[in-house]
């Protein structure tokens, strides 16, 4: 069966920088999309990063230029590297895997099949 399990997460103080990881087992891991998504208490699940099979990568506008996804399939393993951090950026963190022949944009969470439990990240003074 596919797991995702994350990694990472923590209480960080904003400027600072945390990275997560999300290792992926029970499933070939090269050929699929992935992504990061993050949610808070009463709001939807919003995409924060997607990277393709061929690692072309996607952000949201609030992360762009500070968070950076990455993917290492010898490792079967996602990363989310996040610099800069700011409060807003706190969070429970879940990665996911796409569909295989999901197209169109990233920000779509129906096109995903599975999800990890979630890593919480605190932006704090």
């Amino acid at each position: 069966q596919v797991q995702l399990v994350e990694s990472g997460g923590g209480l960080e103080q904003p400027g600072g920088s945390l990275r997560l990881s999300c290792v992926v087992s029970g499933s070939i891991f090269s050929i699929f999309p992935m992504a990061w998504y993050r949610q808070t208490p009463g709001k939807q699940r919003e995409l924060v990063a997607g990277i393709s099979k061929d690692d072309s990568t996607h952000y949201a506008a609030s992360v762009k230029g500070r968070f950076t996804i990455s993917r290492d399939n010898a490792k079967n393993t996602v990363y989310l590297q996040m610099n800069s951090l700011k409060p807003e950026d706190t969070a429970v963190y879940y990665c996911a895997r796409r569909w295989r022949g999901a197209s169109g944009s990233y920000s779509l969470p129906s096109t995903y099949d599975y999800w990890g439990q979630g890593t919480q990240v605190t932006v704090s003074s």
